[in-house]
């Protein structure tokens, strides 16, 4: 036993508990391709298992932000793991990848197993709603940099796309139809606002906020995960012909839907053709914002954003609304540079 590490604030058994809770949660999510098990110096995958003649590996790496205060509040950590997740496949996924592998990074100020098994359990089910494996990660024990329960955790993805089929900036046509599908609230941008809102209007995060979310707790509220959205677009993009797909995370509309045009193109957005959730509408007023910039702040009921030609925009809404999402024709692409929401 390393006793001195210990006098120092180091638990080295509790993280032995650690890996030995969680061993069952990455075995869940193995996949064909996946080599080796945990414990290893560095999680392995056979490229070749996937018959691909012209891979193209697309990464993406990301963290939940400071929706974990929310977390730590509530003392429920089962979630955030899904959000890692989800903030880094949803990126790779707009390049029409699909991803492979996930590692997970978590940092704690004191190694606690039950509530480091319970972060990772979040993961494994992000990455089973994914479809790719959790091939490794790191649980980092630093006393001093984070305060008693608190921690970070942050993500790593890569995903593989034919070289022929990588959807790319200058695909987007002018006339081409955006598909919005619908978000699950917030996700996991923005919440240094929502924090503020919270705390500048005395909010119980413990309690309903019934005006807008019946008997719902408005801490469960703030939770809910960031939805995936990996094997109902994979399935679009196998079926149709999908010009451009955006992730709707910081910076709302205004910053990710133009990622995917080209410099003289614009947009125009039909407030009205989606559902704008209840937790916007409380965002909105409690924290006063005018209306238009919440565009530009928050994803406002719609996590992806696909753009395709009007007539594929009908079998691609079949296609989602099988796999249980709620999609519509919510604008279109313009020659006026710019996002104009009617």
């Amino acid at each position: 036993m390393a006793v001195n590490y210990e006098k120092a604030g180091v638990n080295l058994e509790a993280g032995y508990e650690v890996v030995r809770r969680i061993k069952s949660h990455v075995a869940s999510t193995a996949r064909p391709g996946v080599m080796g098990g945990i414990g290893a110096f560095g999680g392995m995958f056979d490229l070749s298992a996937l018959g691909i003649k012209e891979p193209v590996l697309v990464s993406g790496t990301d963290g939940v932000g400071t929706k974990l205060k929310i977390a730590f509040e509530m003392d429920k950590h089962d979630t955030v793991g899904i959000d890692a997740v989800a903030m880094c496949v949803n990126d790779v996924l707009a390049q029409g990848a699909e991803p492979l592998i996930f590692l997970d990074y978590v940092a704690v100020g004191h190694n606690d197993p039950a509530q480091v098994e319970a972060i990772v359990s979040g993961v494994a089910e992000g990455c089973r709603q994914a479809g790719c494996a959790l091939v490794g990660g790191e649980t980092a024990e630093m006393p001093g940099l984070y305060g008693k329960g608190e921690y970070d955790i942050a993500g790593y993805t890569t995903g593989v796309v034919e070289k022929s089929k990588l959807i790319d900036k200058g695909r987007v046509r002018t006339g081409d139809v955006l598909v919005g599908i619908a978000s699950t609230g917030v996700h996991s941008n923005g919440f240094s606002l929502v924090r503020k809102i919270v705390a500048d209007n005395g909010l119980d995060l413990h309690a309903p906020l019934e005006e807008f979310f019946g008997d719902r707790i408005l801490g469960d509220v703030l939770l809910t995960p960031t939805r995936i959205y990996v094997k109902q677009v994979l399935d679009v993009i196998h079926n149709c012909d999908v010009h451009g797909v955006a992730h709707i995370t910081g910076g709302g509309f205004d910053e990710n839907i133009p990622r995917i045009l080209s410099d003289e193109q614009g947009i125009t957005i039909h407030e009205g053709s989606w559902e704008i959730l209840p937790v916007f509408r409380m965002l909105e007023k409690y924290g006063k914002i005018p209306h238009r910039e919440m565009f530009n702040i928050f994803n406002m009921g719609i996590g992806m954003v696909l753009a395709l030609d009007p007539s594929e925009a009908g079998k691609a809404i079949e296609i989602l609304e099988g796999h249980g999402e709620k999609a519509s024709i919510i604008g279109e692409v313009t020659d006026k540079k710019g996002v104009t929401i009617i």
